[in-house]
């Protein structure tokens, strides 16, 4: 099948910009912040609870086009399938800044959680007195991705947080407080099941044209929203009503142990909201009878269409697909939950989101033939009270760690070829030499522990970037929250254990990476359980982790999507893990 590869732009880089642009000349009550593409209500009330989200464009009118009164407060947009920055969320943070708090909704990629979690971890390091009030809700709706490949890294997010979107905005709107709305929200993300279908790949502007996926009578279930590859692929393309029941099936099977996320009883008082999902390239024509036959599939089974929506909501460019959403109801007699009630009349409240797609805010009769810029808050200067018991000894313990990064590039460079994207040494080499300017310059010191650590955090973001700088950023935004809570003015071995162990939990938050994964977080938690017993006995743990993940099959990271055989066979350790160990080692030396 051949895909669309022409594209109306003016450039590949000004897309996206020039879309956002474009989505705000239409809608005169959004805002946007060029910068940091960040789209925002113009006219916010902030006696109410903010939304935000945001990820990477190419999903439109998803993320930036569901921003509106009763919806979203603000979407951040990064490039083309890529998550924005930490710095861009937290510029649309500060942009939606109230007093009733902030929930920030992503969905299930790792860069999305990543850069979102640093920023809200960050904005609760600037400031304390409101970081009880900023949630963070992650969407993982997609079925296709069964409980063993996904163990580590969980579901992706796909069309189902569009629904997340307008209840607990609409939450929000009426006035809600911030734990009320992060509640309902939560419980409507354990509730959704969504499965996608194509006919073929997307294609990425900017980028060569690709070979041919599919065959010209070959269809893939379960491919992702960024191009990922499928659950299966099916060859000659079914009819609809083959197709349609083995989809759904997917979402609402409880005898299928990969695959049961949403507990449907099937014995026909489930009642549940429909979203017909189009993926960007498939026609009008097309997307009707779409819903026509998941509606009569589902009528078979029993399962009670309380609302149904169709249309653009959460696309992948020009994909020529479809998804298939649903959201199980509470039953009238579940307790402890939101009712079926409530969840209806948030979906049915008014909103003016261009990116929500017109509904008859009722149940659907039964098929018949025939029928008649606010300005940002400004932090707060970290006191530079807690020190190191030996100044000299701290700057040179961390000169020591930069440069045995800087030396080590090389092999671990060798490593992330083998086992990764072949990045990793020189992510590493570029935050040690950044923080190597810093000591110079005094930025870090052992005169001021506390300043030290949110230095290297912003540098790890800034120089470092992508996934590693994330989670480095985030383990040591953390570790600055923690240490700020010591009432020690020396930097103590108990003051760093209690903060290194506070800084490993919050980090967990963020990724599902837990030993023995063949990941960073291998050594870096053997580090920091052993420390209590002396440096000595820490590195010595860190060591044998590091080393312990070149027999091991890798559970998260990008190690995750080699070929485990031929990790093995190689004997190379995790690259992540590995510039632990030289790290540790040399702060030790």
């Amino acid at each position: 099948m051949v895909v669309q590869s022409k594209h109306f732009l003016n450039t590949s880089p000004s897309l996206v910009l020039d879309s956002l642009e474009g989505l705000c000349a239409i809608n005169t009550h959004l805002a946007l912040d060029p910068i940091h593409r960040v789209v925002y209500l113009a006219d916010q009330d902030r006696s109410k609870v903010a939304l935000l989200c945001g990820g990477g464009s190419g999903h439109e009118p998803s993320h930036s086009g569901f921003v509106g009164q009763g919806c979203l407060t603000a979407a951040v947009c990064g490039n083309v399938f890529a998550s924005p920055s930490a710095g861009q969320v937290r510029r649309a943070i500060d942009l939606i800044d109230n007093e009733t708090g902030t929930i920030i909704v992503v969905k299930n990629y790792t860069g999305d959680v990543l850069n979102f979690g640093l920023a809200k971890e960050e904005y609760a390091a600037r400031h304390p007195d409101k970081a009880d009030r900023v949630k963070f809700v992650i969407v993982g709706d997609d079925v296709a991705v069964g409980r063993t490949q996904g163990s580590i890294v969980g579901r992706r997010g796909l069309a189902g947080v569009c629904l997340v979107y307008k209840i607990a905005g609409a939450l929000a709107q009426a006035g809600a407080s911030v734990n009320e709305v992060y509640d309902v929200a939560q419980y409507v993300s354990s509730r959704l099941g969504t499965i996608g279908v194509g006919l073929d790949h997307c294609h990425v502007p900017g980028t060569a044209v690709p070979d041919i996926h599919l065959g010209v009578d070959e269809l893939e279930i379960g491919l992702g929203i960024h191009n990922e590859s499928g659950h299966s692929r099916i060859s000659p393309v079914p009819p609809l009503n083959e197709l349609i029941p083995t989809l759904l099936e997917m979402i609402t099977s409880t005898t299928d142990q990969e695959r049961s996320f949403v507990p449907f009883k099937n014995d026909g008082t489930d009642r549940v909201v429909l979203l017909v999902n189009n993926l960007g390239g498939l026609s009008e024509l097309e997307l009707g009878g779409v819903v026509a036959e998941v509606r009569r599939a589902l009528d078979k089974s029993g399962i009670k269409i309380m609302r149904l929506l169709s249309g653009s909501f959460m696309t992948s460019l020009n994909m020529p697909g479809f998804s298939i959403t649903m959201l199980l109801l509470p039953a009238a007699n579940d307790t402890g939950t939101p009712s079926a009630d409530l969840i209806l009349s948030l979906l049915d409240d008014s909103t003016n989101t261009p990116g929500w797609k017109w509904s008859s805010r009722s149940v659907p009769k039964p098929t018949s033939i025939s029928s008649p810029l606010p300005t940002a808050t400004h932090a707060k200067a970290w006191s530079a009270s807690l020190k190191a018991p030996d100044i000299d000894q701290f700057n040179s313990a961390v000169a020591r760690a930069c440069r045995a990064l800087i030396t080590a590039e090389p092999e671990i460079t060798r490593m992330d070829n083998i086992a990764g994207d072949g990045d990793c040494g020189l992510t590493l080499k570029g935050g040690a030499t950044a923080v190597l300017e810093a000591l110079n310059e005094n930025s870090i010191s052992g005169n001021d522990v506390l300043g030290s650590v949110i230095t290297i955090s912003r540098i790890a973001e800034d120089a470092m970037g992508g996934t590693s700088g994330a989670l480095y950023s985030i383990f040591f935004s953390a570790l600055a929250q923690a240490l700020a809570k010591s009432s020690s003015s020396i930097a103590t071995q108990e003051v760093w254990c209690t903060a290194l162990e506070a800084a490993l939990v919050r980090l967990c938050t963020y990724t599902r990476a837990r030993p023995p994964s063949r990941t960073l977080v291998d050594p870096l938690a053997a580090f920091i359980g052993a420390l209590s017993s002396g440096l000595a006995a820490a590195v010595v743990a860190a060591g044998e982790a590091a080393e312990g993940t070149k027999d091991m099959e890798a559970k998260a990271g990008r190690s995750a999507y080699v070929d485990s055989i031929k990790l093995k066979a190689e004997r190379v350790a995790d690259p992540g893990a590995w510039g632990v160990k030289v790290v540790v080692e040399a702060l030790a030396q």
